[in-house]
Formats: C-alpha cells, sequence, structure tokens
C-alpha cells in the first residue's frame, strides 16, 4: 500500500454538507439513514462482545462500560452514543458536522442522557485519551486516512479498546454498496465513494504504522433469511475489527547473554 501525505486535516467540506442534509432525518428509523439503524443492532453486539472479552466483565452485566469514558469519532447524531452512554460509560461525540453534533445533543437531552457532543476536526480537539475509541463507518469517508487513524491512536489510552467498521473495497462492495444501494434508495445518493473503500490489510498496515494491532475481522453481511448478520467469514461488503496498542517489548536484562 502507498504511504500517503500526512496533512492533519481528515475532514472533507463535501462529506460535511452531504451529511448536514441530512441531520434532521438522522433519528428516523425509516428515512434516509434507515441502512445505520438497521445495522446498528449488528455493531453494538460486536461492540458488547469486544468490550467483555477486553475487559473481562460480567457478560450479562447492563453496564459493562461503568467507570470508563467513550470516544465515538464521526458520531453522528448519537446512534452509538447513546447505548453506551446506557452501558454507564462517559461517553463523548465528534463529528465533523455541526448540524448533527446540534441533533445528537437535543435527542440526548431529550431521552434523559448526559453525554458531551463536539464539532470538528478530532486532532484539533483537546479532549485527552479514552478506555474505548470507536470509528464506525467513518474511515471511508476521510481525506486522510493516515492522519485520522493517527488521531486515533493519539486518543486511546494505554490499555484501552478501538471498535472500527468500514466498507471492504470489493466487486461485491461496489455492485451492492454503491449502485444498487443507491439506485433503490437504501442510503443516500453520494452517501459511498467506492475509490474510498479501504481493504483489511490496508487498514491493518495503517494501523500498525502508528503502533496499533488489529485484531480478526469480522465480516457484517447480508442474507435474505438472515438479513444483515455477523459473518466470521464473509467480509465482502462490509467488516468490523477491535483494535489494541502493541504490546512493550519484553526488557532484557543487562549482563545476560541472549543470543
Amino acid at each position: 500500500m502507498t504511504k500517503a501525505t500526512v496533512t492533519n486535516v481528515t475532514i472533507r467540506p463535501e462529506e460535511t454538507a452531504h451529511f448536514s442534509g441530512l441531520a434532521q432525518q438522522w433519528w428516523d428509523a425509516k428515512g434516509p439513514m434507515a441502512s445505520l439503524h438497521q445495522v446498528n443492532p449488528v455493531r453494538l453486539a460486536f461492540l458488547r462482545d469486544a468490550i467483555d472479552a477486553h475487559w473481562g466483565g460480567d457478560i450479562r452485566g447492563a453496564a459493562p462500560l461503568a467507570g470508563k469514558s467513550a470516544l465515538d469519532v464521526g458520531c453522528g447524531a448519537g446512534l452509538l452514543c447513546e447505548p453506551m452512554a446506557r452501558w454507564q460509560a462517559q461517553v463523548t461525540g465528534v463529528d465533523a458536522t455541526p448540524e448533527n453534533v446540534g441533533v445528537a445533543s437535543a435527542h440526548a437531552i431529550q431521552v434523559g442522557l448526559d453525554i458531551r457532543y463536539l464539532a470538528g476536526e478530532l486532532s484539533s480537539l483537546n479532549i485527552g485519551q479514552f478506555d474505548l475509541v470507536t470509528a464506525l463507518e467513518v474511515i471511508e469517508h476521510v481525506a486522510d486516512k493516515p492522519s485520522f487513524i493517527g488521531s486515533l491512536a493519539d486518543r486511546l489510552a494505554p490499555d484501552g479498546l478501538m471498535v472500527l467498521s468500514t466498507p471492504n473495497r470489493t466487486a461485491a462492495s461496489k455492485l451492492l454498496l454503491v449502485e444498487a444501494a443507491e439506485r433503490v434508495g437504501y442510503v443516500p445518493r453520494g452517501t459511498h465513494h467506492w475509490d474510498d473503500f479501504i481493504t483489511p490489510d490496508e487498514l491493518r498496515e495503517l494501523l500498525s504504522d502508528v503502533g496499533l494491532v488489529m485484531g480478526q475481522p469480522c465480516g457484517i453481511s447480508w442474507r435474505p433469511s438472515k438479513g444483515l448478520h455477523l459473518s466470521g467469514s464473509d467480509l465482502s461488503l462490509n467488516y468490523i475489527v477491535t483494535v489494541t496498542r502493541q504490546a512493550d517489548p519484553m526488557p532484557v536484562s543487562p549482563g545476560r547473554d541472549h543470543r
């Protein structure tokens, strides 16, 4: 994979304009964001399993993020932030689109959740580090992927967990996620640009460049009989992964022959 020049500017004005126009309809489960409402339970199932595995929590517990901080990057109107807040995390949501942040803040107040929302470039926000960092269906929309991954790495606490999801760049995703989905109105026109999709190998390399380790990707697949579901083998449309920091190498004791 050819490494791009890092610019620290990841927000595309045309992407901001596109999602600004959809902000007021974000919480309409039958509106233009219906696809996100349908995939959200699938993503949350993966996220909950990842949280329990990483911190060894009670898999039946209702508050797996109690005492932990969580950052959702590209949060939209809060579809992921609100479940994480209900899992008792201290949640911050960041989005490039001020209109999304306004809708997210209003909805959180309406349902009685305390969530901090911020608009802007992640790298320019002085918000510290978080136990959990998520960016679901975001990296395919950014202008500078290495810079974006670097900003995510900067926000991850030393023993933290990151979860990313994105469409894969395959012939199947071009046909179904871009051409067919936009033609039938499943996603708004202009939402996806296939050339910006990233393969698991490309994502793994970007993460490795900033000292992060990607877990085994899990597909988010669709079949008429099952609908959207997690698939360990089918990565042809979309995939979701866990990410952690690389473990520090074992120190070498002085005076010992380690040949």
